[in-house]
């Protein structure tokens, strides 16, 4: 394989042209900086991705001129930026997303990502990432890579001939690492909560977070439990390693955790590496509906900004402001409303940390509705379980308040009042 470098592997990005980056843990720091170092050369550069972790300097006003961000997903590094002119946000299923590249929609000039090294056939893999990162390098015109021994080898759909790449950097750079979130006290009991919902056997859909990280250290006692999920972190290891996460019973890719990309400490990349056990898949596979359902038991936990008290759940703003993405948070919650026996569970602690309820009479002007009323079966805080499916709405109201923050509940009672009168 032949390496340039990075200077050279970027002099080909030219004005007007749409630049893809490889998502989450896998962004490639290098070539971003050095793609963002041209900015006085280049003009008009648009710059798409879902969640990338690491700086994302391209996204600042004052290189508004030379590049604008039209992301899939707003993560922290671009959040800042949101409502300046140079930050857009496209509102799609990330299960879809693929789809809407691979049908030449969304044409992609350059994509930027990092990967293994080639293996003695020439494949290098894109190691924790495969998400929708594999529909863009399926369609990208050119490809500029950047090649990392400490980039994990994972097995699945992240395969990637070397022949394929246009330019290849080669660096020694630590992957990006992500800690575990601190557990609070309220945390733990939402975890507790969630907990009592999963049943043996269950295929497990989670984020990241304080609330996941909870939930898994109360399932240590239950058995045959199973991954299928977009992503994973960190908290499952200790499943895995008592035997309590072994895909025994799923009846999709019986004994595989199943996910599309993943975001942890080195020990999950380590896990990652070369493990027949872990299928790192196409987002486009792995959040499909059909697919989702096809395991029993399928328990998706999934968290929101704001629930109203019909159960209308707002997951990607805070009132117009976008705040993350629609993710799969659809995908999952209707996969496991499907499959048998399954459970969609939203869980959020019942205020936010200035004291605002999460539950609130109905969502804040502006607010985007990722998952319907109809959607919604069981929402979980800190005070309890409510499982609004197939309840009316002054049904789902009264269960809503019974959750939410006593300190909130007069108010709610009040407005829930005025909302459904003489029937309350």
């Amino acid at each position: 394989m032949k390496f340039v470098s990075t200077e050279e592997a970027l002099s080909i990005v030219q004005s007007g042209e749409r630049v893809f980056i490889h998502s989450a843990a896998a962004a490639p720091q290098r070539l971003i900086d050095a793609l963002t170092a041209r900015s006085k050369e280049l003009r008009s550069v648009e710059i798409s991705h879902m969640h990338t972790e690491g700086d994302a300097p391209y996204a600042r006003p004052e290189f508004a001129d030379s590049f604008h961000v039209n992301a899939f997903f707003i993560a922290k590094n671009i959040r800042p930026y949101v409502e300046g002119l140079n930050v857009q946000y496209i509102p799609m299923f990330l299960g879809e997303i693929p789809l809407f590249i691979r049908r030449g929609s969304f044409p992609i000039d350059i994509a930027l990502i990092q990967v293994s090294p080639p293996d003695a056939h020439g494949y290098c893999s894109l190691g924790v990432s495969v998400d929708i990162t594999r529909a863009a390098c399926d369609v990208a015109r050119k490809i500029i890579a950047l090649v990392n021994p400490n980039m994990p080898r994972s097995l699945g759909d992240g395969l990637i001939h070397e022949s394929r790449i246009t330019k290849a950097v080669f660096a020694s750079d630590p992957m990006h690492e992500v800690m575990p979130a601190p557990i609070d006290a309220a945390e733990t009991l939402i975890g507790k909560n969630v907990a009592q919902l999963v049943e043996d056997g269950a295929t497990l859909q989670m984020g990241i977070g304080g609330i996941p990280n909870a939930v898994l250290q109360f399932l240590s006692g239950h058995k045959d439990l199973g991954i299928h999920t977009e992503m994973f972190t960190d908290g499952v290891l200790p499943l895995v390693e008592k035997g309590v996460i072994n895909g025994r019973l799923k009846k999709s890719h019986p004994g595989k955790i199943v996910s599309s990309f993943a975001m942890g400490t080195q020990k999950l990349y380590d896990f990652i590496n070369d493990n027949p056990e872990v299928a790192m898949l196409d987002v486009a596979y792995v959040n499909d509906v059909s697919v989702i359902r096809k395991n029993d038991k399928v328990t998706a936990i999934n968290s929101a900004v704001e629930i109203d008290l019909t159960g209308q759940i707002c997951s990607d703003s805070i009132g117009s402001t976008i705040y993350s993405g629609v993710g799969g948070q659809m995908d999952f919650i209707r996969g496991a409303s499907l499959s048998k026996n399954g459970k969609p569970i939203i869980a959020i602690n019942s205020v936010t940390g200035k004291g605002i309820s999460k539950i609130a009479p109905v969502l804040k002007q502006g607010a985007g509705v990722v998952t319907t009323r109809a959607n919604v079966h069981y929402v979980v805080t800190e005070f309890g379980i409510a499982d609004l499916y197939g309840k009316n709405l002054v049904q789902r109201a009264k269960a809503l308040i019974a959750i939410s923050h006593p300190s909130h509940q007069e108010e709610l009672e009040k407005r829930a009042f005025e909302l459904y009168g003489k029937c309350w």
